[in-house]
Formats: structure tokens, C-alpha cells, sequence
């Protein structure tokens, strides 16, 4: 097992040695990297990387790191526009998902300005998908979160059905297509977009972080600008879980346990207007109760004078390990399903997502 830090000043890979973890290498040092994961089917690494002037590329490692391979960055169709006379243009690569077993070359790519890309021969060539691109409401309803343009940073396939997809989008909501991508439908009934001025519109909501429980594909979990919300129908009806008066509310990221559809973990923030760990104190947070209750977790974690937020991708779960990585540079692991943390580090870069592979 290693792990992948994607951060500020490049790509850091960490393998276990004991009880803790040694770096094995940076790649791109430097350069922001977006997000990295490893496809499970072939092993190979691949990292989408930020570059402040050169834009977005991306690249895949075939020997664990050691060399990369830039291949072409997905392009938007010539005269494609996010809106009216505004042209679509690739600003940035939130999120790079390795398609099923029973599509060997597939690949997907969530991007700013609200575009999903997919790949058939493995990189070599990228489409729009033009099926979600032309959803009636992308237009009128889509709009930009923290930045300008609309987001796919979520990307969560069904595992009894290759052409079942459902996306995470910020701010629109949770979209899903039955048949590979030729249609798509919103599915956010349940959720409260407390930012607009109807805030039970089915379009236009901002899920911060969409899950699936592996085991259970129909449980699915959302960190939402609003709350915390669970559906166990497969996203048709959503319920808001998160914990009243607790710090289980407003956040980033969340994991969900692949074999328990009871169980997930989230990391808190104050609020949307602070963005802040909760009374300067880090914790995680779990339930085991499908959201009924939740018990936060501090041993070994910062608990004064902390300022630490961890955004959506930073949070990762592995054979009871999991991972949090913050915006400060700090690195905590817990081998114990979060009950307990153990600091890798604190002078990390920024970091942006922290997976396990």
C-alpha cells in the first residue's frame, strides 16, 4: 500500500515502514498537483497537475512514480460555451475516476467549467460527454461554487452496472445516466439548498463530496454545502443526517465504510463563512448509525490554536486505515478506523487529495 499526496508543490508518495510512513519520492516538485490515483486494472499512477501558467495537464507513471508519460489534456469542442457568449475552456482538472473492470480502456475526468470527459483507449483520446453537456439545465441552473464556473468533483460508478454513473457537481447537485452517458437526469429530492431563494429546487444544490458505499451501492453519502445527507435508494430521496449542534454539519470531505452502508467518516469545519476547525480543534467524526448519532474523534489530533480544514479529496479509507491531509501542510493517519491519529507530518504543502493505492 502507498499513499498519494496531492499537493501544492507536487505529487508526494508514502509507503509504511513500521508503524509509520517514510517518503518515497516527490514528482513535479514545485507544481500543484490537482488530484493522483492509481487505475487498479494496470497499476498505473496518473496525476492531474495545475500548472500556474502552462494550465492543465496530465500525465500517468507505468513503474510506480519512477517516470511519467504527459498525454493530452482533455480539449472542449470548438465553440462549446459554459454560457451565452461565454467559450468553454478547460480551467481545471478536479477529479480523475479509472472506469470499471468490464471496460478496460475507460477512464473518466470531472473538469471546471462542468464538463465530464471520458476516455475509451485509456488516455490516448478524450470526449465530452455531450449527453450531460446538453442537460436542459446546465445552462440556466449550473453555477460556480468557490469558483467561476460550475464543477464535477465526484464521480462514483455503480459496481453491478458499468453504464450506471452518478456525478457530484458544485453547484447543480447529483446527476445520474442509466444508459453510458447518453442521458442524464438530476437527482436531488431531499436536499435543502439553503443559498437560493427556493432552497428545495431539484437543480442548483452544492454536494461537496458524493460517496457510495461499495458493498451497498445503493446507500450513498454527501458532504453538502448544506449538511449532511444520506439516501439508501439510490439517490431518489435524501436525507439530511448531519448532527444538530454538533460539528458534524459543514465540510469537505466524507468516506464512506465500502461493507458497512451504516458507517462514514466526515472531517468538520466551523461553518461555510469561517472554514475553520470547530473552536480551533481538529477532529473526524463517524457514525455507525446511518447518521442517527455521531461520535468525534480527537486523540492524537490538534485540539487548540488549530486553523486546519481538509478539503473534499483529502479524506481516504483503506482496510481500516484512514487519512486526513490539511490545507496547513499537516498529515494524520489512524490505524484504528479514526479512533485514534498518529501525525506524519506538519510541514507538508497544501494538500489538496490524500488516497490510498
Amino acid at each position: 500500500m502507498q499513499l498519494l499526496l496531492s499537493t501544492r508543490k507536487g505529487l508526494i508518495q508514502l509507503v509504511p515502514e513500521g508503524t509509520s510512513w517514510r517518503t518515497l519520492r516527490l514528482s513535479f516538485p514545485g507544481v500543484a498537483v490537482s488530484y493522483a490515483t492509481r487505475d487498479p486494472r494496470d497499476g498505473r499512477i496518473w496525476a492531474c497537475l495545475d500548472h500556474g501558467h502552462w494550465g492543465q495537464k496530465l500525465h500517468y507513471s507505468a513503474d510506480d512514480g519512477a517516470s511519467w508519460q504527459e498525454v493530452a489534456a482533455p480539449k472542449y469542442p470548438e465553440g462549446a460555451e459554459v454560457k451565452p457568449g461565454v467559450p468553454a475552456v478547460l480551467r481545471y482538472l478536479w477529479v480523475f475516476e479509472p472506469g470499471p473492470a468490464d471496460q478496460p480502456g475507460r477512464l473518466y475526468l470531472g473538469t471546471e467549467p462542468g464538463g465530464l470527459f471520458r476516455s475509451d483507449d485509456g488516455g490516448a483520446s478524450w470526449n465530452l460527454v455531450t449527453g450531460l453537456w446538453d442537460q436542459p439545465t446546465r445552462t440556466t441552473h449550473w453555477m460556480g461554487g468557490g469558483r467561476d464556473h460550475p464543477g464535477i468533483h465526484s464521480i462514483v460508478i455503480d459496481p453491478r452496472n458499468s453504464r450506471h454513473v452518478r456525478i457530484g457537481i458544485s453547484c447543480a447537485g447529483v446527476f445520474e445516466t442509466l444508459d453510458d452517458g447518453v442521458s442524464w437526469r438530476p437527482t436531488n429530492r431531499g436536499l435543502k439548498a439553503s443559498f437560493l431563494p427556493d432552497p428545495s429546487v431539484e437543480v442548483g444544490h452544492d454536494p461537496h463530496l458524493l460517496v457510495a458505499c461499495t458493498g451497498a451501492p445503493d446507500v450513498l453519502w454527501q458532504q453538502n454545502h448544506c449538511g449532511i445527507f444520506r439516501s439508501t435508494d439510490g439517490g431518489a430521496q435524501w436525507t439530511d443526517v448531519g448532527e444538530a449542534g454538533g460539528p458534524a454539519h459543514f465540510g469537505f470531505a466524507i468516506a464512506a465504510d465500502p461493507a458497512n452502508p451504516a458507517t462514514a467518516w466526515v472531517v468538520p469545519a466551523h461553518s461555510d463563512e469561517q472554514r475553520l476547525a470547530p473552536s480551533g480543534a481538529l477532529c473526524v467524526c463517524r457514525t455507525d448509525d446511518g447518521g442517527a448519532s455521531w461520535q468525534a474523534f480527537r486523540t492524537g489530533l490538534p485540539q487548540r490554536d488549530c486553523y486546519d480544514i481538509v478539503l473534499r479529496h483529502a479524506l481516504d479509507y483503506r482496510e481500516d486505515r484512514l487519512v486526513i491531509g490539511s490545507t496547513t501542510g499537516n498529515v494524520y493517519v489512524s490505524a484504528d478506523r479514526g479512533v485514534s491519529w498518529s501525525c506524519l507530518g506538519n510541514h507538508f504543502p497544501p494538500v489538496y487529495a490524500a488516497r490510498f493505492a
